[in-house]
């Protein structure tokens, strides 16, 4: 594959040409499954979000099984709670037919993924909210996704440093309470993919279906077949 510009965004860029081709390459290895194209998808991130990227986004292999399970489900809508960079939404977006809505706190991150959502052409279907879970206003989904949603993220930047937000252990506790809650309302049939959790076990009424060990962590697919 052709080596690939660095991509340089900001919330209020427009996607040239030249970054649209370069994306084209990119979502077409991740298609085929190539190792490169996870260092490669990374690119299109700033600076500060590409360095941290193995600890704190969904790399691209995980992101392939969890694409899979949602072709195999027929899941149409995915919500991913703690969307961050938006690499599962947009990356999960080149491989299936849902439409995404990530749920991020942090307003420099919805930014950078919204971003990332139009070099990639999926901002049709992909689209990035800030606000923090609340389990009475969450957008409805047939899907869930989870990466330890309430972890503490730390940059070397200023510019996605929130010195307003708390991470103390009430903090996530009550983020893990949220999602409980959440889980607990949705209808029976509703799927929540969990890549190394989210601080707890889905409630009672979920199944887990399927488990995937061979990945940098473990993904879980869980279905909710009604109140136990």
């Amino acid at each position: 594959m052709p080596t690939l510009p660095h991509v340089t965004t900001s919330a209020d860029r427009v996607v040239n040409r030249s970054d649209r081709r370069a994306a084209r390459l990119v979502a077409a290895a991740l298609r085929a499954g190539r190792p490169s194209a996870n260092d490669a998808f990374d690119r299109f991130m700033p600076d500060e979000l590409r360095q941290v990227s193995d600890r704190y986004w969904t790399p691209l292999p995980v992101v392939r099984r969890a694409a899979q399970w949602l072709r195999e489900t027929q899941a149409r809508s995915v919500v991913d709670l703690g969307s961050g960079s938006g690499k599962f939404c947009v990356a999960a977006a080149l491989l299936t037919r849902c439409e995404f809505v990530g749920v991020e706190q942090r307003a420099p991150l919805v930014a950078a993924a919204r971003d990332l959502a139009a070099v990639f052409g999926v901002d049709d279907r992909v689209s990035f909210v800030t606000a923090e879970l609340d389990p009475l206003t969450a957008p409805p989904s047939e899907a869930y996704y989870l990466f330890n949603p309430f972890g503490q993220y730390t940059f070397e930047s200023d510019a996605y440093d929130d010195p307003a937000l708390d991470f103390t252990p009430e903090v996530h506790r009550r983020g893990v309470s949220a999602v409980t809650k959440l889980l607990e309302g949705a209808p029976a049939g509703t799927f929540v993919i969990t890549y190394n959790g989210f601080g707890s076990k889905p409630p009672p009424g979920y199944e887990q279906i399927d488990i995937a060990l061979h990945l940098p962590g473990t993904l879980r697919l869980w279905k909710h077949s009604g109140p136990s």
